[in-house]
């Protein structure tokens, strides 16, 4: 069953002494917003988190496989579309042939149904508008980018006129011990406490057929999905909240009720504003360096009528 709820979210998640999201046009450098110096982490960057937990928790299978895979070429799933529902996989097919093909990559793919799609690269399978959004994430205090040296104990030079192992090993017994090894950098950011906020429309969903299952699978991969992407330069990465504005509707008429719920009952930013439900306050005034520099309170006497907040 698809959803029946607009959602709403904040979402709270740290990076300690590791590049949260670097900016290939900045050497790689932690995002930052250069008129505050706040960090930020792109919507893309976490979807493809979320991404990489569905597809490592249900291996990548039907229905919860991922279209957007990593390294892959996203026509071949769009031409299996069409083979799959009698289409037209050499190029673009009738109205009918294009919604059999859509319908089928929402059936079969998680992140179409929870993200939407461009599927109109090769052979046509439309386009889907996703249920699920976030907002870029906004760290609470500014950030300090930071680029430190290190050493490389190693070189990865290609070697003019060398075609096999012994060609390489005679090239590195010619050379000086210092010559084997060279420097190189690190971007990070000593500590950042990052706030994502996202959204979720029932109306939308029943375009892509977005379930309540669904729904539980996005939960569980905010939770947990920072647990499963490790890597030297991350550092150490949380999640340290996850706050979740349900609309349930206010009227005693049951059908109206579901009307509200999936229109909602308050607009987001009453929901979502730092301060006005969640309000994160620091502990003391020196730079933050953990999350335990900060303080979260919850307002629930300030919750909209026909609105609920659950944590995770």
């Amino acid at each position: 069953m698809t959803i029946q709820n607009r959602y709403e979210f904040l979402y709270l998640f740290d990076c300690e002494n590791g590049n949260p999201n670097g900016d290939p046009d900045a050497g790689n450098s932690p995002r930052i917003d250069p008129e505050d110096m706040h960090g930020l982490v792109s919507d893309v960057a976490m979807k493809r988190r979320v991404r990489n937990y569905v597809q490592m928790r249900f291996d990548n299978t039907a229905p919860n496989a991922i279209f957007v895979e990593h390294a892959t070429n996203l026509n071949k799933p769009i031409v299996r579309a069409h083979e799959e529902t009698n289409g037209k996989p050499e190029g673009n097919g009738n109205r009918e042939q294009v919604r059999n093909a859509r319908q089928w990559m929402c059936r079969t793919f998680y992140d179409v149904r929870t993200f939407g799609a461009v599927m109109s690269t090769g052979a046509n399978a439309g386009q889907v508008r996703g249920p699920v959004q976030f907002s870029f994430a906004r760290s609470v205090d500014p950030i300090l980018p930071m680029d430190i040296s290190i050493t490389r104990m190693a070189v990865a030079e290609k070697v003019k006129g060398a075609k096999s192992a012994a060609d390489y090993e005679r090239w590195e017994k010619k050379q000086e011990e210092d010559k084997l090894r060279t420097m190189g950098r690190k971007a990070l950011i000593p500590y950042g406490l990052y706030v994502a906020k996202g959204f979720i429309s029932a109306n939308l969903a029943k375009g892509t057929g977005f379930t309540e299952e669904d729904l539980e699978h996005l939960w569980e991969a905010l939770v947990n999905m920072w647990d499963h992407d490790r890597s030297a330069s991350k550092g150490m990465m949380s999640c340290r909240g996850l706050y979740v504005f349900k609309h349930v509707g206010t009227d005693s008429d049951p059908d109206q009720r579901v009307k509200q719920a999936m229109l909602g009952c308050a607009p987001a930013h009453r929901l979502l504003d730092q301060g006005v439900i969640v309000e994160i306050g620091k502990r003391s005034t020196g730079s933050p360096r953990s999350f335990t520099d900060y303080k979260v309170t919850v307002h629930e006497d300030r919750l909209p009528a026909g609105v609920e907040l659950l944590i995770f």
